[in-house]
């Protein structure tokens, strides 16, 4: 609704996904690791490095609930079904093929969705492009598409202030690097055979990530050329209408049999992204929480009974988020906020700069870090900034006090955040360790036990590659 500039999603998700292949695939395959939690626990040990997985819980569980409300949005527009029980038999569907295949039935579902993703939408566009209602060629400019909202730019190219330059910049900045500490990613990119393999993965991924939104846009130029009035719908669209493009087009401008193949994308799509982080969140809980700080000599039956479990709580969390919860996406952008302010810093270090960081300064920059994001205000939570940065918009109030819009940042608070969290901890990391070789008799005040403790062990569950693929993995690190 806001044009093609401001889509920063698939751009920003795609170069993270060859940076995730660049900067972390080699060095975390080649140490064998389970789950993106793993690094952290080694360093920071295993009940701080556990903090994390709040942060990666938060985006995880509320990802799966975004998507799978505007699967029940989709459904209700198109099919007339209920939102909530096209919700309740979407995750009952991924819940049962995750509990029963694992990984092995995801990576396998995923491959058959993605190719009804791309069949699916792609068959649909010609069909919708010949629709009376819409007109051809496309165009880009002079489009009449809201009511009453006349607009002197490109709508479907949109328009970029100067002064949100800075939002801009702070979300295409978070999308690329705070796409890269989600375990989703990394459970395919660790369970990869060979480090070659995983870094073709990331790559393809990327350029695979760009590929599959290029329908979405056409969708949406089609949706801009087209007579609404003059369709069933009956009426101009608004802009509150403008999330449904998708299952509209397929509803008013295609025949019933292709907008059935048009909804089995969508509802693929869904599904697809729902295993994937159903399983990844509930892997770390088991591993990273449950197995790593709680049970440590668990059993691989009981950790395996233990992980269902936790598949089937996660599908249910998820679940009744998306039906209860009406900003579910909201609260989805500020768990990415936490992932990228939060997580991402601290995965840097400990994969790149394991002997520059220490407990201290990870506790400190996490915690600063964390009070600085609550302290710049969030208009999805309902309140306002107590911290201001440069640019800051004020609130809107009526005449009886009550709050018309909520303050915002213009200004990239979130990577400001983000960088102060990185040099909070090395500096404290690095005072910690200067005081302590320093003054030897202040070890006896090393509270956390950050420089005598063992490194953590993490066992690797995953199989011992084969003779020839580990040549090959270092012959790739060479």
């Amino acid at each position: 609704k806001n044009g093609l500039v401001w889509t920063q999603a698939p751009v920003g998700y795609s170069i993270s996904l060859f940076l995730g292949g660049w900067l972390f695939a080699e060095k975390m395959r080649n140490q064998a690791f389970v789950t993106m939690l793993d690094p952290l626990q080694v360093k920071y040990g295993k009940p701080l490095g556990a903090l994390f997985y709040i942060p990666a819980f938060s985006g995880e569980i509320l990802w799966s609930a975004s998507i799978l409300a505007a699967l029940g949005t989709s459904l209700r527009v198109i099919c007339g079904i209920n939102d909530t029980a096209s919700i309740i038999v979407s995750a009952a569907i991924a819940m049962t093929y995750t509990l029963f295949g694992g990984l092995y039935s995801v990576a396998f579902t995923d491959i058959i969705q993605l190719i009804c993703i791309f069949v699916g939408l792609i068959f649909s566009i010609p069909w919708m492009t010949q629709s009376p209602h819409v007109t051809v060629p496309l165009r880009k400019t002079d489009l009449a598409l809201f009511a009453d909202d006349p607009y002197p730019y490109s709508k479907f190219l949109g328009k970029l202030e100067a002064s949100d330059a800075g939002v801009w910049i702070d979300y295409a900045i978070m999308l690329m690097f705070g796409g890269i500490p989600w375990q989703a990613y990394f459970q395919r990119v660790l369970s990869s055979r060979t480090v070659s393999v995983a870094k073709t993965l990331s790559f393809c991924a990327g350029f695979g990530c760009f590929a599959a939104a290029i329908p979405s846009v056409v969708i949406g130029l089609i949706t801009m050329n087209t007579d609404w009035p003059a369709t069933d719908y009956a009426r101009k669209l608004i802009k509150e209408d403008y999330k449904l493009a998708v299952p509209l087009c397929l509803l008013y401008l295609t025949p019933p049999a292709v907008a059935f193949i048009g909804l089995g994308a969508v509802s693929a799509a869904v599904m697809s992204s729902t295993d994937s982080s159903i399983l990844g969140v509930s892997t770390m809980f088991t591993r990273n929480v449950f197995v790593n700080v709680f049970y440590p000599n668990a059993s691989d039956r009981v950790t395996v009974w233990f992980l269902r479990l936790i598949v089937v709580v996660n599908t249910i969390i998820a679940m009744l988020i998306a039906i209860f919860v009406k900003t579910v996406y909201g609260l989805y952008l500020i768990c990415s906020d936490l992932v990228f302010i939060l997580l991402f810093p601290h995965l840097v270090m400990v994969v790149h700069f394991p002997h520059r960081t220490n407990k201290y300064g990870m506790v400190c920059g996490f915690s600063i870090a964390l009070l600085l994001r609550v302290l710049s205000g969030e208009p999805v939570l309902k309140y306002n900034a107590i911290i201001k940065y440069a640019g800051y918009v004020e609130p809107e109030y009526a005449a009886d006090g009550s709050t018309i819009a909520y303050g915002r940042q213009r200004f990239p608070f979130r990577n400001l955040i983000m960088a102060l969290n990185f040099g909070i901890t090395v500096l404290v990391s690095w005072l910690t360790q200067y005081i302590f070789d320093r003054y030897p008799w202040t070890k006896q005040y090393d509270f956390l036990d950050a420089l005598s403790a063992p490194v953590e062990v993490i066992t690797p569950v995953t199989p011992p590659a084969k003779k020839k693929d580990t040549e090959s993995s270092s012959s790739d690190s060479d």
